[in-house]
């Protein structure tokens, strides 16, 4: 088995208020590969542009990723989580919110994530619909959000990642 610590994002883009250079967001993305095997890949995403959110407020880094249908859900895995092989859903991002979590792919490739660190989940269509496994770190409780985009097949499976769009 394969282990990989995410190291989360250390680019600096404030100072003193003002935006400084464009960041570099990294995701872990767990996909299908062409042999129907479940596999995780560190990405990033760059394509940031400066925008304001509207009315008075000042600009920020924004990266907008997918747009259309999506779901939001957010979830508490208990500290006894038992996540057995299974494919995601849909092709979904996954953050922490607190706690941590790790998920293993079939090629034994296993990653660990804590608040705030993203992946996105694209793992449908593996052989034997296997998927991955996951699980909580630490033996406490993971609180997540999961937005999911049930309606984009160019993300089932991982044929794109979401920085290919």
């Amino acid at each position: 088995m394969k282990k990989v610590r995410f190291k989360g994002n250390t680019n600096e883009t404030h100072t003193m208020g003002k935006l400084t250079e464009q960041p570099t967001i990294s995701y872990w993305h767990v996909f299908t590969d062409q042999d129907g095997i479940s596999t995780q890949q560190l990405r990033y995403l760059t394509r940031f542009k400066e925008k304001s959110m509207g009315g008075n407020s000042g600009t920020q880094w924004n990266n907008e990723l997918l747009k259309g249908a999506a779901k939001v859900i957010i979830s508490e895995l208990p500290a006894d989580f038992d996540g057995d092989w299974h494919e995601n859903p849909h092709p979904q991002w996954i953050i922490p919110l607190s706690g941590g979590w790790w998920v293993e792919t079939m090629d034994g490739k296993r990653t660990e994530m804590r608040t705030g660190e993203l992946s996105f989940g694209a793992d449908q269509g593996t052989n034997g619909q296997k998927g991955h496994r996951s699980g909580v770190l630490d033996n406490k409780p993971c609180r997540m959000m999961i937005v999911q985009f049930p309606k984009d097949d160019r993300l089932i499976g991982g044929k794109l990642a979401p920085d290919e769009l």
